[in-house]
């Protein structure tokens, strides 16, 4: 009697799911969802990217205390407007000055990096570049060998 009684209940299960599961799928799509889900997909394929020449800028050997500056070169090789919202280096000793309006795609934007030369032997530098693409950051580097004022040259012995 048990066996009977869960059988029926398990066929009776079965037919109320094959009864709610009847309308169809396309009758419960809204069309303004498909518009807007066009929409934002659309928007989402025009990102702009930064496209630098070089990441990474060794000065050399410099003396402890001699300022340095280079500049970072950068594409906008996306099909949207570049944007940086920030840039901040690793240390108070660098300072990153990116442009503030916008880089059109196709057009070519600097980025001024000013390091103090502080520090002592191999130094590196990073700067975070955040900006409206789709990796939302990029990262540079800068490096040197300083040296105390006076100090022999680094290099082989002859």
């Amino acid at each position: 009697m048990k066996r009977i009684t869960t059988i029926l209940s398990l066929i009776m299960v079965v037919a109320i799911m094959g009864v709610s599961c009847k309308d169809k799928a396309s009758k419960k799509i809204v069309a303004d969802n498909v518009e807007s889900a066009v929409d934002r997909d659309e928007a989402a394929k025009n990102v702009p990217v930064m496209t630098f020449e070089k990441t990474e800028h060794d000065f050399g050997t410099i003396q402890r205390g001699t300022p340095q500056e280079t500049t970072f070169t950068f594409t906008n090789t996306g099909n949207a407007p570049l944007i940086i919202t920030n840039a901040k280096s690793s240390c108070g000793c660098t300072v990153p000055n990116p442009p503030k309006d916008p880089i059109a795609p196709g057009d070519t934007g600097e980025l001024l990096v000013k390091f103090n030369g502080s520090g002592q032997n191999q130094v590196t530098k990073t700067i975070t570049v955040n900006a409206n693409t789709a990796k939302g950051s990029e990262i540079l580097r800068i490096k040197a060998f300083v040296q105390a004022p006076g100090a022999t040259p680094a290099g082989p012995v002859k």
